[in-house]
Protein backbone atom coordinates (compact mmCIF):
# COMPACT_ATOMS: atom_id res chain seq x y z
CA UNK A 1 0.00 0.00 0.00
CA UNK A 2 1.26 3.81 -0.60
CA UNK A 3 -0.08 6.73 0.14
CA UNK A 4 -1.71 8.75 -3.16
CA UNK A 5 -3.24 11.47 -4.19
CA UNK A 6 -5.32 11.99 -7.70
CA UNK A 7 -5.49 15.81 -8.75
CA UNK A 8 -7.08 16.71 -12.37
CA UNK A 9 -4.28 18.66 -13.17
CA UNK A 10 -5.14 21.63 -16.07
CA UNK A 11 -6.68 18.81 -18.50
CA UNK A 12 -4.73 15.68 -17.31
CA UNK A 13 -5.91 13.98 -14.37
CA UNK A 14 -2.51 12.38 -12.52
CA UNK A 15 -1.44 10.23 -9.30
CA UNK A 16 0.38 12.38 -6.75
CA UNK A 17 2.68 10.10 -5.23
CA UNK A 18 6.00 11.31 -2.70
CA UNK A 19 9.32 10.13 -3.57
CA UNK A 20 9.85 9.32 -0.10
CA UNK A 21 7.04 6.93 -0.45
CA UNK A 22 8.38 4.80 -3.81
CA UNK A 23 11.50 2.83 -3.79
CA UNK A 24 14.79 4.57 -5.09
CA UNK A 25 15.94 2.18 -7.89
CA UNK A 26 14.06 3.33 -10.97
CA UNK A 27 13.19 -0.11 -11.88
CA UNK A 28 11.51 -1.07 -9.11
CA UNK A 29 9.46 2.30 -8.78
CA UNK A 30 8.08 1.79 -12.46
CA UNK A 31 7.07 -2.08 -11.65
CA UNK A 32 5.33 -0.54 -8.81
CA UNK A 33 3.73 2.14 -10.80
CA UNK A 34 2.81 -0.37 -13.60
CA UNK A 35 1.16 -2.09 -11.17
CA UNK A 36 -0.75 1.15 -9.50
CA UNK A 37 -1.96 2.27 -12.46
CA UNK A 38 -3.06 -0.74 -13.69
CA UNK A 39 -0.98 -1.55 -16.90
CA UNK A 40 -0.79 -2.80 -19.46
CA UNK A 41 -4.28 -2.86 -20.32
CA UNK A 42 -6.64 -0.47 -22.36
CA UNK A 43 -8.90 -0.15 -19.53
CA UNK A 44 -6.26 -0.02 -16.78
CA UNK A 45 -9.69 -1.81 -15.52
CA UNK A 46 -7.65 -2.97 -11.80
CA UNK A 47 -5.63 0.30 -11.46
CA UNK A 48 -6.01 3.45 -10.98
CA UNK A 49 -5.42 4.77 -14.70
CA UNK A 50 -8.15 6.01 -16.43
CA UNK A 51 -7.44 4.16 -20.24
CA UNK A 52 -6.31 7.06 -22.15
CA UNK A 53 -2.58 8.85 -21.64
CA UNK A 54 -4.04 11.71 -20.39
CA UNK A 55 -5.36 9.77 -17.38
CA UNK A 56 -2.33 7.68 -16.95
CA UNK A 57 0.06 10.47 -15.15
CA UNK A 58 1.96 10.38 -11.98
CA UNK A 59 3.49 13.35 -10.12
CA UNK A 60 6.40 12.51 -7.83
CA UNK A 61 6.92 15.08 -5.47
CA UNK A 62 10.28 15.71 -3.01
CA UNK A 63 11.45 18.67 -1.23
CA UNK A 64 13.92 20.34 -3.40
CA UNK A 65 17.34 19.43 -3.71
CA UNK A 66 18.45 23.17 -4.17
CA UNK A 67 16.05 25.14 -1.96
CA UNK A 68 17.43 28.15 -3.05
CA UNK A 69 16.27 28.19 -6.50
CA UNK A 70 13.09 25.76 -5.45
CA UNK A 71 11.08 24.68 -2.87
CA UNK A 72 10.26 21.14 -4.15
CA UNK A 73 10.99 18.84 -6.93
CA UNK A 74 8.51 17.65 -9.75
CA UNK A 75 9.58 14.18 -11.94
CA UNK A 76 6.77 13.46 -14.49
CA UNK A 77 6.34 9.66 -15.56
CA UNK A 78 3.63 8.87 -18.46
CA UNK A 79 2.61 5.11 -17.56
CA UNK A 80 1.69 4.06 -20.96
CA UNK A 81 -1.83 2.62 -21.43
CA UNK A 82 -1.13 -0.62 -23.58
CA UNK A 83 2.45 -1.40 -22.65
CA UNK A 84 4.20 -2.33 -19.34
CA UNK A 85 6.47 0.56 -20.19
CA UNK A 86 6.63 3.75 -17.77
CA UNK A 87 8.21 7.21 -19.69
CA UNK A 88 10.50 9.72 -18.02
CA UNK A 89 11.47 11.42 -21.55
CA UNK A 90 9.66 14.40 -20.97
CA UNK A 91 7.84 16.91 -18.42
CA UNK A 92 3.79 17.40 -18.39
CA UNK A 93 2.55 21.01 -17.73
CA UNK A 94 -1.08 20.36 -17.10
CA UNK A 95 0.08 17.77 -14.14
CA UNK A 96 2.15 20.37 -12.93
CA UNK A 97 -1.01 22.86 -12.28
CA UNK A 98 -1.30 20.38 -9.44
CA UNK A 99 2.07 20.22 -7.68
CA UNK A 100 1.79 23.27 -5.83
CA UNK A 101 -1.69 21.80 -4.13
CA UNK A 102 -0.28 18.72 -3.41
CA UNK A 103 2.92 20.39 -1.75
CA UNK A 104 0.20 22.46 -0.11
CA UNK A 105 -1.29 19.05 0.82
CA UNK A 106 1.53 17.06 2.32
CA UNK A 107 2.85 19.82 4.12
CA UNK A 108 6.24 20.34 1.63
CA UNK A 109 5.54 24.57 1.68
CA UNK A 110 2.99 26.29 4.25
CA UNK A 111 -0.48 25.32 3.96
CA UNK A 112 -1.34 29.02 3.08
CA UNK A 113 1.20 29.60 0.52
CA UNK A 114 0.76 31.59 -2.22
CA UNK A 115 3.75 30.92 -4.52
CA UNK A 116 5.72 27.35 -5.17
CA UNK A 117 9.00 27.63 -6.59
CA UNK A 118 9.23 24.12 -8.53
CA UNK A 119 12.23 22.48 -10.58
CA UNK A 120 10.73 20.21 -13.21
CA UNK A 121 13.31 17.14 -12.67
CA UNK A 122 12.59 16.04 -16.25
CA UNK A 123 14.09 18.86 -17.98
CA UNK A 124 15.56 21.15 -14.65
CA UNK A 125 13.50 23.74 -15.87
CA UNK A 126 12.18 26.24 -12.99
CA UNK A 127 8.86 27.28 -13.01
CA UNK A 128 6.71 29.50 -10.19
CA UNK A 129 2.90 28.48 -9.85
CA UNK A 130 0.94 31.31 -8.45
CA UNK A 131 -1.45 29.65 -6.35
CA UNK A 132 -5.04 31.17 -6.14
CA UNK A 133 -7.03 30.52 -2.66
CA UNK A 134 -9.22 27.43 -2.50
CA UNK A 135 -10.07 24.62 0.19
CA UNK A 136 -9.29 20.55 -0.49
CA UNK A 137 -12.05 19.71 -3.14
CA UNK A 138 -12.40 23.07 -4.77
CA UNK A 139 -10.76 24.36 -8.11
CA UNK A 140 -7.73 26.37 -7.35
CA UNK A 141 -6.66 28.57 -9.75
CA UNK A 142 -2.86 28.37 -10.96
CA UNK A 143 -0.41 30.91 -12.75
CA UNK A 144 2.44 29.00 -14.09
CA UNK A 145 5.28 31.29 -15.69
CA UNK A 146 8.39 29.14 -16.84
CA UNK A 147 11.55 29.76 -16.63
CA UNK A 148 14.70 29.38 -19.17
CA UNK A 149 12.41 26.51 -21.13
CA UNK A 150 14.10 27.15 -24.42
CA UNK A 151 16.25 24.11 -25.46
CA UNK A 152 14.97 22.57 -21.91
CA UNK A 153 14.85 18.70 -23.90
CA UNK A 154 16.67 19.33 -27.14
CA UNK A 155 19.22 21.71 -26.53
CA UNK A 156 18.09 24.28 -28.78
CA UNK A 157 14.62 25.97 -29.24
CA UNK A 158 15.17 25.45 -32.62
CA UNK A 159 17.11 22.07 -32.56
CA UNK A 160 17.92 22.03 -36.19
CA UNK A 161 19.16 24.77 -36.65
CA UNK A 162 16.27 26.67 -39.13
CA UNK A 163 13.26 27.95 -38.28
CA UNK A 164 11.14 26.09 -41.30
CA UNK A 165 12.64 22.83 -42.37
CA UNK A 166 10.49 20.32 -45.12
CA UNK A 167 9.80 16.54 -44.15
CA UNK A 168 7.97 14.37 -46.65
CA UNK A 169 7.21 17.26 -48.68
CA UNK A 170 5.44 18.89 -45.48
CA UNK A 171 6.66 22.44 -43.79
CA UNK A 172 7.29 22.26 -40.72
CA UNK A 173 8.59 24.33 -37.82
CA UNK A 174 10.82 22.24 -34.98
CA UNK A 175 10.68 23.80 -32.28
CA UNK A 176 11.47 23.20 -28.07
CA UNK A 177 10.45 25.65 -25.64
CA UNK A 178 9.88 23.22 -22.89
CA UNK A 179 8.34 20.34 -25.18
CA UNK A 180 9.46 19.24 -28.65
CA UNK A 181 6.88 19.77 -31.16
CA UNK A 182 6.90 19.57 -35.04
CA UNK A 183 4.25 22.40 -36.17
CA UNK A 184 3.12 21.67 -38.89
CA UNK A 185 -0.24 23.40 -40.91
CA UNK A 186 -3.01 21.01 -41.15
CA UNK A 187 -3.77 21.66 -45.10
CA UNK A 188 -1.03 20.12 -46.00
CA UNK A 189 -1.71 17.16 -44.53
CA UNK A 190 -5.49 17.41 -46.60
CA UNK A 191 -7.19 17.98 -43.46
CA UNK A 192 -9.17 21.43 -42.28
CA UNK A 193 -7.41 21.48 -38.86
CA UNK A 194 -10.91 21.13 -37.46
CA UNK A 195 -11.74 17.49 -37.60
CA UNK A 196 -12.65 16.02 -34.25
CA UNK A 197 -10.10 13.49 -32.47
CA UNK A 198 -11.90 10.67 -33.24
CA UNK A 199 -12.15 11.21 -37.12
CA UNK A 200 -8.16 11.99 -36.93
CA UNK A 201 -7.30 8.44 -35.06
CA UNK A 202 -9.48 6.61 -37.67
CA UNK A 203 -7.43 7.94 -40.63
CA UNK A 204 -4.66 5.60 -41.25
CA UNK A 205 -3.47 7.50 -44.46
CA UNK A 206 -3.21 10.33 -41.92
CA UNK A 207 -1.57 8.48 -38.74
CA UNK A 208 1.04 6.56 -41.17
CA UNK A 209 2.20 10.22 -43.04
CA UNK A 210 2.20 11.97 -39.64
CA UNK A 211 4.51 9.43 -38.12
CA UNK A 212 6.97 9.58 -41.01
CA UNK A 213 7.72 13.41 -40.43
CA UNK A 214 7.58 12.97 -36.88
CA UNK A 215 10.40 10.24 -37.01
CA UNK A 216 12.96 12.41 -39.26
CA UNK A 217 11.91 15.13 -37.37
CA UNK A 218 13.41 13.25 -33.95
CA UNK A 219 16.75 12.31 -35.68
CA UNK A 220 16.83 16.13 -37.00
CA UNK A 221 15.90 17.59 -33.14
CA UNK A 222 19.00 15.67 -31.92
CA UNK A 223 16.60 13.11 -30.37
CA UNK A 224 17.65 10.04 -32.40
CA UNK A 225 15.33 7.21 -33.12
CA UNK A 226 12.01 8.01 -31.78
CA UNK A 227 9.68 5.45 -32.43
CA UNK A 228 9.42 4.55 -29.25
CA UNK A 229 9.17 8.11 -27.53
CA UNK A 230 6.52 10.33 -26.74
CA UNK A 231 8.42 13.22 -28.25
CA UNK A 232 8.50 14.69 -30.30
CA UNK A 233 4.69 15.59 -30.24
CA UNK A 234 2.96 16.83 -33.52
CA UNK A 235 1.10 19.95 -33.63
CA UNK A 236 -1.48 20.74 -37.10
CA UNK A 237 -2.56 24.01 -37.22
CA UNK A 238 -5.41 25.98 -38.97
CA UNK A 239 -7.43 29.18 -38.94
CA UNK A 240 -9.10 29.85 -35.91
CA UNK A 241 -12.72 29.60 -35.72
CA UNK A 242 -13.73 30.92 -31.96
CA UNK A 243 -12.20 34.33 -31.89
CA UNK A 244 -8.49 32.71 -31.00
CA UNK A 245 -5.21 32.91 -32.80
CA UNK A 246 -5.06 29.42 -34.36
CA UNK A 247 -6.54 26.00 -33.97
CA UNK A 248 -4.80 22.94 -32.95
CA UNK A 249 -4.86 19.43 -33.10
CA UNK A 250 -1.94 17.88 -31.21
CA UNK A 251 -0.67 14.31 -31.28
CA UNK A 252 0.58 12.69 -28.03
CA UNK A 253 2.24 10.81 -30.15
CA UNK A 254 -0.15 8.70 -31.62
CA UNK A 255 -3.91 9.61 -29.96
CA UNK A 256 -5.28 12.89 -30.83
CA UNK A 257 -4.94 14.86 -27.36
CA UNK A 258 -8.65 16.41 -26.52
CA UNK A 259 -7.07 19.64 -25.59
CA UNK A 260 -3.41 20.63 -25.77
CA UNK A 261 -0.42 20.02 -23.25
CA UNK A 262 0.73 23.24 -21.07
CA UNK A 263 4.22 23.37 -22.56
CA UNK A 264 3.27 22.12 -26.03
CA UNK A 265 0.95 24.86 -26.28
CA UNK A 266 3.93 27.46 -24.76
CA UNK A 267 5.99 26.02 -27.62
CA UNK A 268 3.30 26.31 -30.33
CA UNK A 269 2.78 30.02 -29.40
CA UNK A 270 6.27 30.42 -29.31
CA UNK A 271 6.60 29.32 -32.76
CA UNK A 272 3.57 32.00 -33.93
CA UNK A 273 6.20 34.71 -32.84
CA UNK A 274 8.82 33.74 -34.74
CA UNK A 275 9.46 35.66 -38.32
CA UNK A 276 9.08 32.62 -40.71
CA UNK A 277 7.97 29.77 -39.09
CA UNK A 278 5.17 27.98 -40.32
CA UNK A 279 2.98 29.69 -37.35
CA UNK A 280 3.91 32.98 -37.94
CA UNK A 281 1.30 33.81 -40.33
CA UNK A 282 -0.98 33.81 -37.15
CA UNK A 283 0.76 36.39 -35.11
CA UNK A 284 -1.20 39.27 -34.10
CA UNK A 285 1.22 41.47 -32.43
CA UNK A 286 0.34 40.84 -29.15
CA UNK A 287 1.62 39.21 -26.19
CA UNK A 288 -1.54 37.38 -26.23
CA UNK A 289 -1.88 33.60 -28.05
CA UNK A 290 -4.90 31.84 -27.88
CA UNK A 291 -5.02 28.12 -28.93
CA UNK A 292 -7.88 27.09 -29.90
CA UNK A 293 -7.99 23.33 -29.19
CA UNK A 294 -10.85 20.28 -29.73
CA UNK A 295 -12.81 21.53 -26.35
CA UNK A 296 -11.80 24.71 -26.01
CA UNK A 297 -8.90 26.98 -25.83
CA UNK A 298 -6.06 27.53 -24.17
CA UNK A 299 -4.39 31.01 -23.22
CA UNK A 300 -0.78 31.83 -23.07
CA UNK A 301 1.38 35.11 -22.70
CA UNK A 302 4.66 35.88 -23.05
CA UNK A 303 6.68 37.63 -20.17
CA UNK A 304 9.29 40.28 -20.06
CA UNK A 305 11.74 37.78 -18.70
CA UNK A 306 11.39 36.02 -21.75
CA UNK A 307 9.67 33.47 -20.23
CA UNK A 308 5.85 32.15 -21.01
CA UNK A 309 2.66 32.77 -18.11
CA UNK A 310 -0.08 30.14 -18.63
CA UNK A 311 -3.14 29.84 -16.58
CA UNK A 312 -4.48 26.25 -15.27
CA UNK A 313 -6.73 25.15 -12.80
CA UNK A 314 -6.26 22.02 -10.08
CA UNK A 315 -8.55 19.90 -8.10
CA UNK A 316 -7.75 17.54 -5.37
CA UNK A 317 -10.04 14.29 -6.71
CA UNK A 318 -8.95 12.17 -3.89
CA UNK A 319 -6.43 11.58 -1.05
CA UNK A 320 -5.82 8.00 0.63
CA UNK A 321 -4.10 4.95 0.59
CA UNK A 322 -3.84 3.46 -2.83
CA UNK A 323 -2.93 -0.85 -3.28
CA UNK A 324 -1.15 -1.92 -6.07
CA UNK A 325 -1.75 -4.82 -7.76
CA UNK A 326 0.17 -7.85 -5.99
CA UNK A 327 3.51 -8.92 -7.74
CA UNK A 328 3.50 -12.12 -9.28
CA UNK A 329 5.73 -14.58 -7.75
CA UNK A 330 6.55 -17.89 -9.12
Amino acid sequence: MIPAAVLRGGTSKGVYLNAADLPADPAERDDLLLRLLGSPDERQIDGLGGGHPLTSKVAVVSPAADPATADVDYLFLQVHVDRPLVSAEQPCGNILAGIGPYARLRGLVAPDAGTVRIRMVNTGGLVTAVLGPGAPGEEIEVALEFQDTAGSVCGDLLPTGNVRDEIDGIPVTCIDNGMPVVVAAAADFGLTGHETPAELEADGELTARRERVRLRAGELMGLGDVADATVPKVTLISAPRAGGTLATRTFIPHRCHTAIGVLGAVSVATAVGLPGSVAAPYATGTDLVRLEHPTGRFDTRRTPSGGAAVLRTARLLSDGTAWPRPLHRS
